[in-house]
């Protein structure tokens, strides 16, 4: 036997490589055999672990991962106020930027402001020399007296050549030349006097006092300088900062709502936060929406109005609006990290009384960023999941930690009562 055993291998050795094709395909056989047997057995390591660690007739050394309770943190469901409200971002515009520009042209004798100062209207900025129109007011006068004095003198001709037509001592062509001469006269007088109001107007002009309540920004031009009425340049800028207002728009879609806010007579209070919408600057009122919708956008131009008495609010600068529209009072709210979104729809994960919990879907409602109104899924006093879902499925055992018991949900306006009898951590069982 031993011999018969011992030649065996030179028999297949031999039946190989006189069949070499029948000897690979034996042992592809063989591969293929061994790796579904080495998948098998994976697969029943993993999903029974405890039956290939477990001895003939002995218990097990370990159980199931998927049965050890699950530690997680809850909140109850209670009642609460949420806020509708839109969040856009806006750029804070003032009402009136003016800049001051000469209406005449002269040189400039004398700034009056200093940069950054705060004006209000008809306070002093700039002067021109007066001078030059001065001089040109009393030409102006001079010519009208001049002038004051032929008409006169045509009147009182005028006056002579009445008489004269009623005796028929002159031709009547005389008389009516006459006539003309006075009117022609009284227009001359007109010009005279429209001159001297100009000038007087220029005289004005060269003073140049603030158009509104504002700032004024740097100066552009100095003293010394010819200064022209053609000039785009100016001479400074005035900004008018309180109030001032924030423009943002909203989507088309969310008109309808203001709207109807507003045809009901109601001031929108309107917040303004900066650019990473955490810190609050001001707070103001719904001033007016724009009457047309944006058609490459699909967004309509609303505009609030801000006292900006800190001026915390500056020309140009870019920030969050929040409108508020309407306030959702004693709504069933969950916090926002126990809502889940899956096969199953919305849903939350319900801790029962037993320590599992239950996938249940719900509708929500509006949010305010930290807490959200549920329609309908859910009741005051119900326990849902807001730490550890990750590793949950439906009827899976939980352990609430006694540190973490069963907190409201944010914002709720009570705390719930506490569940009795809270359920403690298990020991590991053992087979």
């Amino acid at each position: 036997m031993d011999e018969l055993v011992n030649r065996l291998p030179q028999a297949q050795d031999r039946i190989s490589a006189r069949n070499p094709r029948r000897a690979r395909n034996r042992t592809l056989r063989t591969v293929i055999w061994l790796a579904i047997l080495a998948a098998l057995a994976a697969g029943l390591y993993y999903t029974h672990p405890w039956t290939l660690l477990k001895p003939a007739g002995g218990p097990a050394f370990g159980r199931a991962r998927g049965d050890a309770p699950q530690a997680v943190g809850v909140a109850t469901v209670a009642t609460g106020d949420i806020p509708i409200q839109f969040n856009a971002l806006g750029t804070v515009t003032p009402i009136a930027t003016v800049t001051v520009q000469t209406q005449i042209s002269g040189m400039l004798m004398e700034v009056g402001f200093t940069e950054g100062q705060l004006v209000h209207k008809g306070d002093f900025l700039a002067q021109i020399d007066p001078r030059p129109y001065q001089a040109a007011l009393a030409s102006a006068q001079g010519t009208l007296a001049k002038d004051q004095a032929v008409l006169k003198q045509a009147q009182v001709d005028l006056a002579r050549y009445q008489t004269l037509n009623r005796q028929d001592s002159i031709a009547r062509q005389t008389y009516e030349d006459q006539v003309w001469i006075v009117h022609q006269d009284e227009g001359t007088v007109q010009v005279d006097q429209a001159a001297i109001d100009t000038q007087k107007l220029n005289l004005t002009y060269c003073r140049i006092v603030s158009p509104v309540d504002g700032r004024v920004g740097l100066r552009l031009i100095d003293p010394g300088n010819y200064v022209q009425s053609s000039s785009s340049t100016g001479l400074v800028v005035v900004t008018q900062l309180q109030p001032i207002t924030v423009i943002f728009t909203l989507p088309e879609d969310s008109i309808p709502a203001v709207m109807k806010r507003l045809h009901a007579g109601a001031t929108l209070p309107v917040t303004a936060l900066d650019r990473s919408n955490t810190i609050q600057l001001a707070t103001g009122t719904l001033q007016t929406v724009d009457n047309q919708v944006d058609t490459t956008t699909g967004t309509v131009k609303l505009r609030a109005s801000f006292a900006n008495t800190d001026e915390s609010l500056f020309p140009s600068q870019f920030v969050n609006a929040q409108l508020l529209v309407d306030t959702l009072h004693n709504a069933v709210v969950v916090p926002n990290a126990a809502i889940q979104t899956g096969a199953p729809g919305t849903f939350v994960y319900l801790v029962n009384a037993n320590d599992t919990v239950t996938v249940r879907p719900i509708k929500t409602g509006p949010t305010d960023g930290q807490k959200t109104a549920v329609t309908s899924g859910l009741a005051v006093g119900d326990r849902v999941v807001t730490d550890g879902v990750d590793r949950l499925k439906d009827g899976a055992r939980v352990v609430i930690p006694a540190a973490a018991g069963a907190a409201p949900a944010a914002g709720a306006d009570a705390p719930a009562r506490p569940r009795r009898g809270g359920a403690r951590q298990r020991p590991a069982e053992t087979q």
